[in-house]
């Protein structure tokens, strides 16, 4: 066993820089938030000491090219200048330990100390996930810790919400509890088994498959059978967090995130009785107040998403008190601690406790958050193009139960009116309405997000006690307080707050604003550009709705209509009107079905005069509801090199009109007897939903044709599957449902209308 007396003794006094000179520190989470605000005050200001970084490797990216990779951020700058660059950097003072905290290698045999950053800082992650970092992961390193030997000094970085759901005064020492974490830990680890299988159950699996079949089944069952297994995983992720934070509230936690690090502390604390071991909690970790400078921040943390929303006009409401504590603490001054605490390692027998903390002496509640986040704003708002300013909402702070009330009226009526636009006639107008109900849905599911979360933060009646990291501030060396001050009461909160914290969470969102201004109007996105290519590439078209502005229904009456007398006229205008609730009924659960339905009304007709009426009467009026834009776009694709493929619903007689602008034409043949009259049924099965996809396939293959390379233009969500097999698709005055795919997956959307001008009548 080493022998530590003589290391003790050098570490009783002076400062840090001294203290630390010589030792050989481990740090995890270096990638992270604090982890890295740890990394560059130590490489800064502690220049005797020797690092080492676990680092996991991500991807194809070595732990050695993303340690290289974070040294080259402009707050090491300083560091690594000193040094003489980066490879100074590494070959003197770093070195990078690859692995993770699933399987944490061996540790280097002379480390003095280790800090452990890393773990999952999501409030809701997974209940597996948050045992396998935060309690396996966390013991995983303690067992190499105790490889090396017990004289390494074990820095633990927690929270103070492990305090959990208790009120009033919470000291700095163990969270009492009779938890057995082992019992927890197993129980954690094999939930994602058992909802895995939970999930495959024909209650389950029959909700979700019904759901699916009602919102695709128009693009076919395949399609829908993908919706339902992408349904069934996100909802294996939902009830993994639920069942963690039903688990943890039923303990006394406020979530699986503070349950797993207290249980991960009592793994800590077991080492604690024959090793120097320190809890160092922190409370709610913002930007930095100096350093590496004001306003530093990596990411969103805790308030920066609520901060945004608020600037935005788009939080109404907070569900908190406005005289409740809300606990914040810059991130320099946790890091400042932390290496406080590396340079005073306590005795073996039980582990040392550090609240970093705001509340017990520099209290800041929400009232003066909201008051403060309100005048930045006032002087500074966020701007919404031509309409000016946000408006900023006026909090009353009414309570929980109020905002829970508000919010969910606000779904109740978003769920609604999303109903009627769902089953409205598609239009520019509508999907503008649609467009608006998806600002408010995702508006509307960022506060249930928020307030599900942040509820319990927001009415916790905590005052962390610091007694021993004022004793720790006491005991620095004076000439330590620049560089590792961590004074809370030093902090002015209306200055930060409107000076460093809010100024620099904005800053990226108005660069971001910035941009899209200076980006030239334009009605319809710029499509990539048409090349010509060795590979032979195609260019597959939808006709109605795409091409020109007309459906299966408006297309029967223009055959049908033309020659019959105006009281005929009327006769069948009504039938048909009859029919239509139960067509479009029809239309939504099976186009297949739909468009039979429909054909079924051509039995008697013979195909030759069919033809006939198209040439004589209906070509003009074909041609004049053809969209300019259609027509550009086709004939840029014949002067790239590439052929031209329409494939649609519609009978082949009513193609002919257009047929010179294709190379290749799929329609749907009426089936005809010997005498050339149709019989009211199809040659073949409609091309619509998945099997349009399935010829396209099939005759890329025949014909040398590469998908990948290929286009796909049509407008209905019924088309989705031919859109998926190109690699550029493009969604072209799409309905509501296609519409909103289309966004999701960056696809393009144009509208290429009819002309004004084209006829609107039946044709005489």
């Amino acid at each position: 066993m080493p022998d530590t007396s003589e290391r003790d003794d050098d570490l009783g006094a002076g400062r840090i820089a001294e203290r630390l000179a010589g030792r050989h520190l481990l740090l995890t989470g270096v990638t992270g938030f604090v982890g890295e605000a740890l990394l560059e005050l130590l490489l800064s200001e502690t220049p005797a000491t020797t690092l080492t970084l676990l680092v996991r490797p991500r991807g194809s990216t070595s732990g050695a090219d993303r340690v290289r990779a974070l040294l080259g951020k402009p707050i090491f700058a300083r560091a690594v200048d000193d040094a003489g660059g980066i490879d100074a950097v590494l070959a003197a003072r770093v070195r990078v330990l690859e692995g993770d905290l699933g399987a944490v290698p061996a540790l280097p045999a002379g480390l003095d100390a280790v800090v452990h950053c890393a773990g999952d800082v999501s409030f809701d992650p997974p209940v597996d996930e948050g045992f396998r970092t935060n309690v396996l992961g966390t013991r995983g390193l303690l067992e190499r810790i105790t490889e090396v030997g017990p004289h390494v000094h074990y820095v633990h970085v927690s929270t103070a919400y492990v305090a959990g759901r208790r009120r009033g005064a919470i000291p700095e020492g163990p969270v009492e509890h009779t938890v057995d974490v082992d019992a927890e830990t197993e129980w954690g680890m094999a939930q994602r088994r058992v909802v895995e299988h939970a999930s495959r159950s024909a209650d389950v699996l029959t909700k979700l498959r019904s759901k699916a079949e009602r919102q695709h089944g128009r693009a076919g069952l395949l399609t829908a059978a993908a919706a339902a297994e992408a349904d069934r995983r996100a909802w294996v992720d939902r009830e993994l967090v639920r069942v963690g934070t039903e688990r943890a509230r039923s303990l006394g936690w406020t979530d699986c995130y503070t349950f797993t690090k207290a249980l991960g502390e009592r793994v800590v604390e077991e080492r604690a009785r024959t090793a120097p071991t320190t809890i160092v909690r922190p409370s709610i970790i913002e930007s930095a107040l100096r350093r590496p400078h004001p306003g530093w921040i990596e990411g969103f943390k805790m308030a920066e998403p609520l901060i945004l929303a608020y600037g935005r006009g788009e939080l109404p409401e907070f569900p908190a008190a406005g005289d409740t504590i809300v606990d914040i603490v810059p991130v320099d001054h946790v890091v400042a601690a932390i290496a406080a605490v590396l340079a005073s390692p306590p005795q073996a027998g039980a582990a040392a406790y550090f609240h970093v903390v705001s509340g017990a002496r520099n209290p800041l509640t929400f009232r003066q958050l909201y008051g403060a986040v309100r005048a930045y704003f006032d002087e500074h708002p966020f701007t919404h193009g031509d309409r000016g300013a946000a408006r900023l909402p006026e909090w009353r702070f009414p309570g929980a139960q109020s905002v829970e009330r508000l919010l969910a009226t606000s779904e109740r009526a978003h769920k609604l009116a999303d109903y009627v636009v769902g089953h409205a006639p598609r239009g520019d107008r509508t999907r503008a309405i649609a467009r608006n109900l998806d600002r408010q849905g995702r508006r509307l599911e960022f506060l249930r997000r928020y307030l599900d979360l942040y509820r319990e933060y927001a009415e916790a009646e905590l005052r962390f006690d610091d007694a021993h990291t004022r004793g720790l501030l006491a005991a620095l060396h004076p000439d330590d307080g620049a560089a590792f001050g961590f004074d809370i009461d030093e902090v002015d909160w209306d200055h930060y707050l409107r000076e460093v914290h809010c100024p620099a969470v904005t800053a990226p969102i108005r660069a971001l604003d910035d941009v899209r201004r200076s980006r030239p109007p334009s009605a319809t996105p710029v499509l990539r550009p048409v090349r010509t290519r060795e590979e032979p590439t195609a260019a597959f078209f939808d006709m109605d709705g795409t091409l020109l502005s007309s459906n299966v229904i408006e297309t029967y009456l223009w055959m049908r209509l033309h020659d019959l007398s105006p009281a005929e006229r009327v006769g069948e205008l009504g039938r048909i009107a009859a029919r239509l609730p139960g067509l479009v009924r029809a239309e939504r659960r099976e186009r297949s079905a739909f468009l039979r339905s429909i054909y079924r009304e051509y039995t008697g007709a013979r195909l030759s005069d069919l033809d006939t009426v198209v040439d004589e009467v209906l070509t003009d009026l074909v041609l004049s509801r053809l969209a300019p834009g259609a027509v550009r776009r086709i004939r840029e694709h014949r002067a790239a090199g590439h052929t031209t493929v329409l494939i649609t619903g519609a009978i082949r007689p009513l193609t002919r009109p257009i047929a010179p602008l294709f190379d290749h034409i799929e329609a749907a043949d009426l089936a005809a007897d010997a005498r050339g009259i149709c019989t009211g049924f199809l040659a073949s099965s409609p091309l619509v939903g998945e099997s349009r996809a399935a010829w396209m396939r099939h005759w890329a293959a025949e014909e040398g044709f590469d998908l990948a390379r290929s286009y796909g233009y049509a407008d209905s969500h019924s088309d989705l599957p031919l859109l998926s097999a190109v690699g550029q698709p493009v969604a072209v005055s799409p309905d509501v449902f296609l519409a909103r795919h289309a966004r999701r997956q960056h696809w393009t959307i144009v509208d290429w209308a009819s002309p004004d001008t084209a006829p609107r009548g039946i044709p005489r």
